[in-house]
């Protein structure tokens, strides 16, 4: 056991502020010089980048669906015995989903502070606190923490309307540093150009208007990450990263280092050309909003046509599949040429399309991801499979052009690393 203080925040629903209070904690005991692990429920990509920013180090996803209950234990019980504190940001309300943010705080035994939004409430306040602290017993609830209050007496209304006994963090006012969003979520971290200034505000008006001590530290149970044999031992791996391709768990880059790979990362937005390597990697992203310097980036397209025209591994997932079609419709409905690897399109829709956890069983392995876009593609081609959702029902297309595999799945390689190593060697 290793003991380390702890604490999930969470909230009623979405949109009520935990990625800014997550991340303006986790900067204001950084610039403490504490270790700050950050985690974030479920396969969200937006939110762990301006955690690690905020933190200086990396932030995990923890999710039983798709990384799966061991996964989170070993990768807890390694930041438990590296960290000065554990922050984890829940995921939409903290009884949402199955898994939800309170399934994971009572399988391991973290506090929950509950973030509400006040800024349209005085005693109900109380109220909805009572309900996430009572809803489900045995959860271990800390208290909670007032959202966008006006002013210290709104505050000193809110405190009084909780019930006996329930632990008052304080509260945060109202304020012009909230972090901004697209349609997929937070813009990504690299794209806020004052980030930095943005996340010491917020920290500033926590340590002036909040309790920002330590939480109790917990017992984390001993685990150890799984033995991976380097299958990638002197494989080469060009990865894209950049604006347009920017999600990537942190994870799937360790365990690609972990398989023995080494990684070589180019920004096709910045013109760089295809590194030379074994196989490649066109992760998911914004390639729609990035389509004029992508169309003209002629070069690491016929480039990429003749990697796989050599017979080596090409994986492109989301925003990276996208792009190896031959044509994209932004949502301005403008055609952009693309790739052109793929036979077909893809045209931006101003509704979510699909949403959720999803398995594909490859001729490589069973892996586990995640599926989150507002485009729909057309292609003539015939899908090598169809992942699966939960439920079992047919989920996205995955296609295959000899080693080329592409599809709206962002994989979890952790699921499955042989199946990764047999993907890209």
């Amino acid at each position: 056991m290793t003991a380390c203080p702890a604490l999930l925040i969470a909230a009623p629903a979405s949109g009520q502020g935990k990625t800014t209070v997550t991340a303006a904690l986790a900067r204001l005991h950084a610039r403490q010089g504490r270790r700050v692990t950050v985690f974030k429920c479920g396969p969200d990509f937006l939110d762990p980048q301006i955690h690690a920013f905020a933190s200086g180090r990396p932030c995990q996803n923890l999710d039983f669906g798709m990384c799966g209950e061991t996964d989170a234990r070993w990768r807890l019980a390694r930041a438990a015995a590296d960290s000065d504190l554990i922050l984890i940001e829940g995921v939409m309300g903290l009884f949402d989903g199955t898994p939800s943010a309170a399934d994971i705080a009572c399988h391991f035994g973290i506090p929950v502070m509950a973030l509400i939004d006040a800024g349209a409430m005085a005693q109900t306040f109380g109220a909805v606190a009572h309900g996430l602290a009572s809803y489900r017993a045995g959860l271990p609830f800390a208290g909670v923490l007032g959202n966008r209050v006006a002013s210290p007496g709104h505050a000193a209304l809110l405190k009084e309307s909780l019930p006996a006994g329930m632990g008052w963090f304080g509260a945060l006012p109202k304020n012009g540093d909230s972090l901004p969003e697209r349609h997929l979520g937070l813009l990504q971290a690299a794209e806020i150009d004052d980030l930095g200034e943005r996340l010491d505000r917020l920290a500033d008006a926590l340590a002036a208007s909040a309790t920002v001590d330590l939480p109790r530290a917990i017992e984390f149970p001993d685990a150890s990450p799984p033995a991976i044999p380097p299958q990638l031992a002197g494989k080469r791996i060009a990865i894209a990263r950049d604006a347009a391709y920017g999600f990537i768990y942190p994870a799937n880059l360790e365990t690609l280092q972990q398989l023995g790979a080494t990684l070589q990362f180019f920004s096709p937005v910045a013109g760089d050309p295809l590194p030379d390597c074994d196989a490649v990697w066109l992760p998911g992203g914004y390639p729609e909003l990035h389509a004029d310097a992508l169309s003209g980036h002629r070069a690491l397209w016929a480039a990429l046509q003749a990697h796989v025209e050599a017979g080596k591994p090409l994986l492109a997932e989301c925003g990276g599949m996208m792009s190896l079609f031959e044509e994209v419709v932004d949502k301005a409905g403008v055609s952009h040429r693309f790739g052109g690897l793929l036979p077909g399109r893809s045209v931006m829709q101003q509704r979510l399309s699909a949403l959720g956890t999803q398995h594909a069983e490859l001729p490589e392995g069973k892996l586990s991801g995640h599926t989150f876009h507002y485009s729909k593609s057309e292609s003539p081609l015939a899908p090598l499979v169809h992942a699966r959702k939960q439920n079992g029902s047919e989920g996205e297309a995955i296609f295959r052009r000899q080693r080329l595999t592409a599809s709206y799945v962002h994989f979890y390689f952790p699921s499955n690393p042989d199946a990764v190593a047999r993907l890209f060697g």
